[in-house]
């Protein structure tokens, strides 16, 4: 790897820890949200890590997985942060994912 693709990995790395951080702060903004808005969520970005690490020969559970990005067990987020779904919130997921 030349210093420029070295450097390149090193921002990436550094900006995709600044989204972990961003969201581990933005406990208000439910999964829903971030899927009906951006199409993607932090459950998303933890099975990507996971494919990723597994690509690369690392075994990394689903549930090691989402701690990465969740920066706690899964559970645990869930039971402090999740709330119920609105039946708009729904209604847009479904209206999102029809393709």
């Amino acid at each position: 790897m030349d210093e420029n693709e070295k450097l390149t990995t090193e921002l990436e790395a550094a900006a995709f820890r600044r989204l972990l951080e961003h969201l581990r702060a933005r406990t208000d903004v439910q999964n829903i949200d971030l899927m009906n808005l951006a199409g993607f969520c932090r459950n998303c970005l933890s099975n990507w890590y996971q494919e990723e690490a597994e690509a690369r020969g690392v075994a990394l559970s689903k549930p090691e997985a989402r701690q990465v990005v969740y920066g706690m067990p899964y559970d645990e987020w869930k039971s402090l942060y999740q709330t119920e779904a609105s039946p708009q919130q729904l209604a847009e997921m479904e209206k999102n994912h029809q393709h």
